[in-house]
Protein backbone atom coordinates (compact mmCIF):
# COMPACT_ATOMS: atom_id res chain seq x y z
CA UNK A 1 0.00 0.00 0.00
CA UNK A 2 1.21 3.52 -0.81
CA UNK A 3 1.00 5.71 2.30
CA UNK A 4 1.39 9.48 2.58
CA UNK A 5 2.50 10.19 6.16
CA UNK A 6 2.00 13.84 7.10
CA UNK A 7 3.59 15.53 10.10
CA UNK A 8 3.73 19.31 10.62
CA UNK A 9 7.29 19.02 12.01
CA UNK A 10 10.06 19.81 9.52
CA UNK A 11 12.55 17.18 8.36
CA UNK A 12 15.32 18.88 10.35
CA UNK A 13 13.20 18.97 13.51
CA UNK A 14 13.92 16.91 16.61
CA UNK A 15 10.47 17.56 18.01
CA UNK A 16 8.37 14.57 19.07
CA UNK A 17 5.98 14.50 16.10
CA UNK A 18 8.86 14.20 13.64
CA UNK A 19 10.45 11.39 15.63
CA UNK A 20 7.13 9.56 15.70
CA UNK A 21 6.61 10.03 11.96
CA UNK A 22 10.08 8.75 11.04
CA UNK A 23 9.81 5.75 13.35
CA UNK A 24 6.34 4.84 12.08
CA UNK A 25 7.50 5.24 8.47
CA UNK A 26 10.34 2.79 9.06
CA UNK A 27 8.00 0.27 10.71
CA UNK A 28 5.43 0.56 7.95
CA UNK A 29 8.15 -0.01 5.33
CA UNK A 30 9.18 -3.14 7.23
CA UNK A 31 5.56 -4.25 6.95
CA UNK A 32 5.85 -3.93 3.15
CA UNK A 33 4.29 -0.50 2.50
CA UNK A 34 5.62 2.42 0.48
CA UNK A 35 5.77 5.46 2.75
CA UNK A 36 6.56 9.10 1.99
CA UNK A 37 6.96 11.48 4.94
CA UNK A 38 5.97 15.10 4.23
CA UNK A 39 4.97 18.24 6.10
CA UNK A 40 1.91 18.72 3.91
CA UNK A 41 0.29 16.31 1.55
CA UNK A 42 1.89 16.84 -1.87
CA UNK A 43 -1.28 15.99 -3.84
CA UNK A 44 0.25 12.81 -5.21
CA UNK A 45 -1.93 9.72 -5.29
CA UNK A 46 -1.79 7.52 -2.19
CA UNK A 47 -3.89 4.63 -0.97
CA UNK A 48 -3.93 6.07 2.54
CA UNK A 49 -3.18 9.32 4.35
CA UNK A 50 -1.75 8.97 7.85
CA UNK A 51 -1.67 12.40 9.51
CA UNK A 52 -0.20 13.46 12.83
CA UNK A 53 -1.90 16.40 14.58
CA UNK A 54 -5.56 17.21 13.91
CA UNK A 55 -5.29 21.01 13.78
CA UNK A 56 -1.94 21.51 12.09
CA UNK A 57 -2.52 18.77 9.47
CA UNK A 58 -6.09 19.93 8.80
CA UNK A 59 -5.38 21.33 5.34
CA UNK A 60 -3.82 18.05 4.15
CA UNK A 61 -6.66 16.03 5.67
CA UNK A 62 -9.37 18.11 3.97
CA UNK A 63 -7.67 18.08 0.58
CA UNK A 64 -7.10 14.31 0.67
CA UNK A 65 -10.68 13.63 1.77
CA UNK A 66 -12.04 15.79 -1.05
CA UNK A 67 -9.78 14.21 -3.68
CA UNK A 68 -10.22 10.61 -2.49
CA UNK A 69 -13.42 10.38 -0.42
CA UNK A 70 -13.45 6.58 -0.71
CA UNK A 71 -9.90 6.08 0.59
CA UNK A 72 -8.81 5.53 4.18
CA UNK A 73 -7.59 8.44 6.28
CA UNK A 74 -5.94 7.83 9.66
CA UNK A 75 -5.37 10.57 12.24
CA UNK A 76 -2.95 10.29 15.16
CA UNK A 77 -3.78 12.69 17.98
CA UNK A 78 -0.86 14.35 19.77
CA UNK A 79 -0.70 16.21 23.09
CA UNK A 80 -1.92 19.66 22.08
CA UNK A 81 -4.57 17.97 19.90
CA UNK A 82 -5.88 15.74 22.60
CA UNK A 83 -5.83 18.08 25.56
CA UNK A 84 -6.64 21.39 23.87
CA UNK A 85 -7.49 21.62 20.17
CA UNK A 86 -10.12 18.92 19.75
CA UNK A 87 -12.23 20.54 22.46
CA UNK A 88 -12.45 24.04 20.99
CA UNK A 89 -10.90 24.19 17.52
CA UNK A 90 -13.22 23.69 14.55
CA UNK A 91 -10.44 22.53 12.22
CA UNK A 92 -9.25 19.88 14.66
CA UNK A 93 -12.84 18.70 15.12
CA UNK A 94 -13.37 18.49 11.36
CA UNK A 95 -10.17 16.44 11.02
CA UNK A 96 -11.56 13.92 13.49
CA UNK A 97 -14.85 13.72 11.61
CA UNK A 98 -13.06 13.06 8.33
CA UNK A 99 -10.77 10.39 9.79
CA UNK A 100 -11.61 6.78 8.99
CA UNK A 101 -9.61 5.65 12.03
CA UNK A 102 -7.64 7.39 14.76
CA UNK A 103 -4.79 6.60 17.14
CA UNK A 104 -3.82 7.94 20.55
CA UNK A 105 -0.46 7.33 22.18
CA UNK A 106 -1.58 6.20 25.65
CA UNK A 107 -4.76 4.76 27.11
CA UNK A 108 -5.89 7.83 29.09
CA UNK A 109 -6.22 9.61 25.75
CA UNK A 110 -9.40 7.69 25.02
CA UNK A 111 -11.11 9.53 27.88
CA UNK A 112 -10.83 12.80 25.94
CA UNK A 113 -12.99 11.43 23.13
CA UNK A 114 -16.72 10.98 22.75
CA UNK A 115 -17.97 7.41 22.65
CA UNK A 116 -18.54 7.76 18.91
CA UNK A 117 -14.95 8.86 18.30
CA UNK A 118 -13.59 6.29 20.73
CA UNK A 119 -15.07 3.47 18.66
CA UNK A 120 -12.73 4.24 15.76
CA UNK A 121 -9.64 4.91 17.89
CA UNK A 122 -6.77 2.61 18.84
CA UNK A 123 -4.03 3.02 21.45
CA UNK A 124 -0.46 2.69 20.17
CA UNK A 125 2.31 3.21 22.71
CA UNK A 126 5.51 4.70 21.34
CA UNK A 127 8.75 2.77 21.55
CA UNK A 128 12.43 3.36 20.98
CA UNK A 129 15.51 1.32 20.10
CA UNK A 130 17.53 -0.26 22.94
CA UNK A 131 19.43 2.20 25.16
CA UNK A 132 22.48 0.86 26.94
CA UNK A 133 23.08 1.82 30.58
CA UNK A 134 25.89 4.28 31.37
CA UNK A 135 27.76 4.71 34.67
CA UNK A 136 26.13 7.36 36.86
CA UNK A 137 28.14 10.45 37.79
CA UNK A 138 29.21 9.93 41.41
CA UNK A 139 30.02 13.57 42.12
CA UNK A 140 26.34 14.59 42.05
CA UNK A 141 22.84 13.11 41.81
CA UNK A 142 21.84 13.89 38.23
CA UNK A 143 18.24 14.37 37.12
CA UNK A 144 17.67 14.80 33.39
CA UNK A 145 14.96 16.91 31.77
CA UNK A 146 14.67 15.92 28.12
CA UNK A 147 12.38 18.32 26.31
CA UNK A 148 12.38 21.48 24.25
CA UNK A 149 11.76 24.80 25.95
CA UNK A 150 8.04 25.33 25.34
CA UNK A 151 5.36 26.78 27.59
CA UNK A 152 3.30 23.58 27.72
CA UNK A 153 6.37 21.71 29.02
CA UNK A 154 6.62 23.92 32.15
CA UNK A 155 10.36 23.78 31.42
CA UNK A 156 11.69 25.49 34.55
CA UNK A 157 9.68 23.75 37.25
CA UNK A 158 12.71 21.58 37.96
CA UNK A 159 14.99 24.59 38.23
CA UNK A 160 12.54 26.24 40.63
CA UNK A 161 12.40 23.05 42.74
CA UNK A 162 16.17 23.18 43.31
CA UNK A 163 15.68 26.25 45.50
CA UNK A 164 13.53 24.22 47.92
CA UNK A 165 15.92 21.30 48.39
CA UNK A 166 17.87 20.73 51.62
CA UNK A 167 21.24 22.48 51.70
CA UNK A 168 23.12 19.16 51.70
CA UNK A 169 21.35 17.82 48.57
CA UNK A 170 23.63 16.68 45.75
CA UNK A 171 20.90 16.92 43.09
CA UNK A 172 21.74 18.58 39.79
CA UNK A 173 19.33 19.03 36.90
CA UNK A 174 20.66 18.64 33.36
CA UNK A 175 18.21 20.02 30.80
CA UNK A 176 18.45 18.89 27.17
CA UNK A 177 16.35 20.60 24.51
CA UNK A 178 16.35 23.49 22.09
CA UNK A 179 14.44 26.76 22.32
CA UNK A 180 12.42 28.20 19.46
CA UNK A 181 11.49 31.18 21.62
CA UNK A 182 14.46 33.47 22.38
CA UNK A 183 12.69 34.60 25.56
CA UNK A 184 12.70 31.05 26.91
CA UNK A 185 16.37 30.64 26.01
CA UNK A 186 17.13 33.83 27.92
CA UNK A 187 15.13 32.54 30.87
CA UNK A 188 17.12 29.31 30.86
CA UNK A 189 20.35 31.31 30.98
CA UNK A 190 18.97 33.39 33.86
CA UNK A 191 18.17 30.22 35.77
CA UNK A 192 21.72 28.95 35.26
CA UNK A 193 23.11 32.16 36.74
CA UNK A 194 20.67 32.09 39.63
CA UNK A 195 20.89 28.36 40.37
CA UNK A 196 24.25 26.68 39.56
CA UNK A 197 22.74 23.21 40.00
CA UNK A 198 20.62 23.77 36.88
CA UNK A 199 22.46 23.24 33.58
CA UNK A 200 20.79 23.82 30.23
CA UNK A 201 22.71 22.09 27.42
CA UNK A 202 20.41 23.18 24.59
CA UNK A 203 19.68 20.85 21.69
CA UNK A 204 21.99 17.84 21.57
CA UNK A 205 22.63 15.11 18.98
CA UNK A 206 20.30 12.22 19.70
CA UNK A 207 23.08 9.80 20.64
CA UNK A 208 24.49 12.26 23.20
CA UNK A 209 21.05 13.03 24.61
CA UNK A 210 20.29 9.33 25.10
CA UNK A 211 23.69 8.72 26.70
CA UNK A 212 23.01 11.54 29.16
CA UNK A 213 19.61 10.03 29.96
CA UNK A 214 21.13 6.58 30.43
CA UNK A 215 23.63 7.79 33.04
CA UNK A 216 21.07 9.79 35.03
CA UNK A 217 19.47 8.79 38.33
CA UNK A 218 16.01 9.79 37.07
CA UNK A 219 14.22 11.67 34.31
CA UNK A 220 11.89 14.57 35.11
CA UNK A 221 8.94 15.33 32.84
CA UNK A 222 7.20 18.44 34.16
CA UNK A 223 4.73 19.08 31.30
CA UNK A 224 1.35 20.77 31.59
CA UNK A 225 0.06 18.56 28.74
CA UNK A 226 1.39 15.51 26.88
CA UNK A 227 -0.21 13.20 24.36
CA UNK A 228 2.09 10.29 25.21
CA UNK A 229 5.67 11.44 25.61
CA UNK A 230 8.30 9.42 23.77
CA UNK A 231 10.86 10.59 26.35
CA UNK A 232 9.01 8.41 28.88
CA UNK A 233 9.42 5.46 26.53
CA UNK A 234 13.11 6.30 26.31
CA UNK A 235 13.47 6.43 30.10
CA UNK A 236 11.64 3.12 30.52
CA UNK A 237 13.86 1.53 27.88
CA UNK A 238 16.99 2.90 29.58
CA UNK A 239 15.75 1.60 32.97
CA UNK A 240 15.77 5.12 34.37
CA UNK A 241 12.97 5.95 36.85
CA UNK A 242 10.64 8.82 35.98
CA UNK A 243 9.45 11.77 38.05
CA UNK A 244 6.35 13.17 36.36
CA UNK A 245 3.69 15.84 36.70
CA UNK A 246 0.33 14.27 37.48
CA UNK A 247 -1.37 14.88 34.13
CA UNK A 248 -3.49 12.56 32.04
CA UNK A 249 -0.85 11.93 29.38
CA UNK A 250 1.78 10.92 31.92
CA UNK A 251 -0.67 8.73 33.85
CA UNK A 252 -1.55 6.99 30.59
CA UNK A 253 2.13 6.14 30.12
CA UNK A 254 3.06 5.22 33.70
CA UNK A 255 -0.19 3.98 35.24
CA UNK A 256 -2.56 5.37 37.86
CA UNK A 257 -0.71 3.73 40.76
CA UNK A 258 2.72 5.04 39.88
CA UNK A 259 4.45 6.59 42.91
CA UNK A 260 6.56 9.19 41.10
CA UNK A 261 3.96 11.90 40.45
CA UNK A 262 3.78 15.43 41.84
CA UNK A 263 0.98 18.03 41.40
CA UNK A 264 1.47 19.86 38.13
CA UNK A 265 3.35 23.15 38.49
CA UNK A 266 4.10 22.64 42.21
CA UNK A 267 7.84 23.25 42.64
CA UNK A 268 7.68 22.68 46.41
CA UNK A 269 6.07 19.26 45.99
CA UNK A 270 8.53 18.40 43.24
CA UNK A 271 11.42 19.29 45.56
CA UNK A 272 10.05 16.97 48.24
CA UNK A 273 9.75 14.14 45.72
CA UNK A 274 13.26 14.69 44.36
CA UNK A 275 14.65 14.76 47.88
CA UNK A 276 12.92 11.48 48.68
CA UNK A 277 14.32 9.97 45.50
CA UNK A 278 17.83 11.05 46.48
CA UNK A 279 17.70 9.85 50.08
CA UNK A 280 15.54 6.70 49.97
CA UNK A 281 16.93 3.57 48.27
CA UNK A 282 13.58 1.85 48.91
CA UNK A 283 11.71 4.59 47.04
CA UNK A 284 14.13 4.36 44.12
CA UNK A 285 13.65 0.58 44.03
CA UNK A 286 9.86 1.00 44.03
CA UNK A 287 9.96 3.37 41.05
CA UNK A 288 12.33 1.09 39.16
CA UNK A 289 10.03 -1.87 39.71
CA UNK A 290 6.97 0.09 38.58
CA UNK A 291 8.82 1.27 35.48
CA UNK A 292 9.85 -2.31 34.72
CA UNK A 293 6.19 -3.31 34.78
CA UNK A 294 5.28 -0.58 32.28
CA UNK A 295 8.17 -1.40 29.94
CA UNK A 296 6.17 -4.26 28.41
CA UNK A 297 3.91 -1.67 26.71
CA UNK A 298 6.60 0.16 24.79
CA UNK A 299 8.61 -2.39 22.80
CA UNK A 300 9.21 -1.76 19.07
CA UNK A 301 7.55 -5.10 18.28
CA UNK A 302 4.45 -4.03 20.19
CA UNK A 303 4.33 -0.67 18.38
CA UNK A 304 4.70 -2.34 15.00
CA UNK A 305 1.87 -4.76 15.81
CA UNK A 306 -0.25 -1.76 16.74
CA UNK A 307 0.39 -0.12 13.36
CA UNK A 308 -0.36 -3.37 11.54
CA UNK A 309 -3.67 -3.64 13.40
CA UNK A 310 -4.46 0.01 12.64
CA UNK A 311 -4.16 -0.70 8.91
CA UNK A 312 -5.87 -4.10 8.99
CA UNK A 313 -8.68 -4.41 6.49
CA UNK A 314 -7.99 -1.12 4.70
Amino acid sequence: MKIALVTPAAASSRYGNRNTAERWAAMLRELGHQVGVQQKWDNRSADLLLALHARRSHDSIVRFAERYPERALILALTGTDLYRDIHDNANAQESMELATRMAVLQDMGLRELSLRMRRKTQVIYQSCAPIFPQPANRSFFEIVVSGHLRGEKDPFCGAAALQHLPSDSRIRITHIGGARDPALAAEARRWMKQEPRYVWLGEQPRAEALATLARSRAMLISSLMEGGANVISEALTARVPVIASRISGNIGMLGSRYRGYYPVGDAHALARLLSRLETSPDFRATLRQQCTERRRLISPAQEKRGLKKLLAGI
